[in-house]
């Protein structure tokens, strides 16, 4: 499969997958934890680039997500988010950094990469009917299934029900089509919708200037701010960064690109995401990773090469510079059910990774992964299948 650089319209629809995942938690963490936009788009557009040039294929870049779920629903303040931003830089760059680590990682067994791919893609998808219903966590703290549409129902019907629905149809009609690609349409049809319903009043005021990031208010950071962050978001993040961020995506990436794939390992994967944090820190940023889920969303709406992080990340880095603060208000016109119906077919396709899987303990350990992530967390399960997975390896284990 080819890796040069493209830029053609399926690589701008692909670059547009993983918004679903970032949109939300942004908005989040911007809207309940105080943190500064311009910073938080600008270290992820500069991520993406980065990113792009280095590994030499379509790479995604993501928000932190078990530190951004838990700072929001908690309201943590800016700079405990901001600690755990730099521990998990200094925890990922760590790792990278150390071989021994790094083939540990490489040694883990291939169901339990399957099982980590499998429940990040049914994570995403039930997000992704939340979003849909209104019922997500940001949606519920908003007071709103749309929070930034002045309309909420057509008659008795949620207006996302039908934005959804219709959402996914079109996804479901053009999903390989090359000259009308998925996600653009999408996009450009729900930023339609929300005009259409009221959005366009967030658009009131709206001016180009030039702004810059600014860093973290580093006299504001407190000794307990990192206790905060080491117990209540690295460490629980950590299993499932590197679960998902690192053996999860560097095993999909070798399925989707092959040998032009030769660049994201373990090793490549944990110095990134640590160099990345300690950039997005100084920015003012919030905490960042790869993930499967983000590179099976790029690649199922249309990416195949690095271009499509170009795009994305110019595109954010444009808008950091030239709206600052005030681009949010360009996303507040995307409805939450198009997000939802992206996060839905991403994880989708993540989840089609068991398929080469035959083996009856391997499909024990997939599955046991998954149900011990639905009722608990990724991590758990993660390290509940590592353990399994060991085991089963003995003649004395039968499933």
């Amino acid at each position: 499969m080819k890796s040069s650089l493209r830029f053609d319209r399926m690589e701008f629809a692909g670059s547009l997958g993983d918004i679903g995942t970032l949109i939300p938690l942004a908005t989040g963490l911007i809207m309940v934890n105080g943190l500064n936009p311009t910073g938080i788009f600008f270290s992820v557009g500069l991520y993406y680039i980065l990113s792009g040039l280095y590994f030499k294929i379509s790479m995604p870049v993501q928000p932190m997500k078990v530190i951004g779920a838990y700072a929001i629903a908690a309201g943590l303040s800016a700079s405990q988010i901001m600690a755990s931003v730099l521990i998990m830089g200094g925890f990922l760059l760590f790792i990278g950094l150390i071989p021994i680590l790094g083939g540990l990682i490489r040694r883990i067994p291939k169901s339990v990469i399957r099982g980590v791919q499998l429940s990040t893609g049914v994570m995403l998808m039930a997000e992704g009917v939340r979003l849909a219903l209104g019922t997500s966590r940001f949606q519920e703290i908003s007071g709103a299934a749309e929070p930034f549409l002045s309309i909420q129902n057509i008659g008795p019907m949620p207006v996302g029900w039908p934005i959804a629905i219709i959402g996914a149809l079109i996804v479901l009609m053009l999903i390989d089509h090359k000259r009308f690609p998925a996600a653009a349409v999408l996009l450009f049809g729900g930023m339609s919708c929300g005009l259409l319903f009221g959005g366009h009043l967030n658009l009131d005021g709206l001016s180009l200037g030039l702004f810059f990031p600014e860093g973290p208010d580093l006299g504001a950071l407190r000794a307990s701010d990192f206790i905060v962050a080491l117990v209540s978001l690295a460490l629980p993040q950590l299993p499932m960064t590197l679960g998902n961020s690192v053996v999860a995506t560097e095993d999909l990436a070798g399925v989707y690109y092959g040998a032009n794939a030769r660049r994201v390992t373990a090793r490549a994967l944990c110095i990134s995401m640590g160099l990345a944090n300690f950039s997005s820190f100084l920015l003012g940023g919030m905490p960042l990773c790869h993930g499967a889920g983000g590179l099976a969303a790029h690649y199922r709406f249309g990416s195949r090469s690095a271009g499509s992080n170009l795009i994305i990340g110019t595109i954010f880095v444009g808008l950091a510079l030239f709206l600052g603060f005030q681009a949010m208000k360009l996303f507040q016109l995307l409805p939450m059910a198009v997000l939802g119906v992206l996060l839905i077919f991403a994880g989708a396709e993540l989840g089609r990774c068991i398929l080469d899987i035959q083996d009856r303990k391997d499909l024990f350990v997939i599955l046991s992964i998954l149900a011990i992530t639905l009722t608990t967390d990724l991590a758990a399960g993660f390290l509940a299948g590592l353990v399994l997975a060991i085991l089963l390896r003995s003649r004395h284990f039968r499933v």
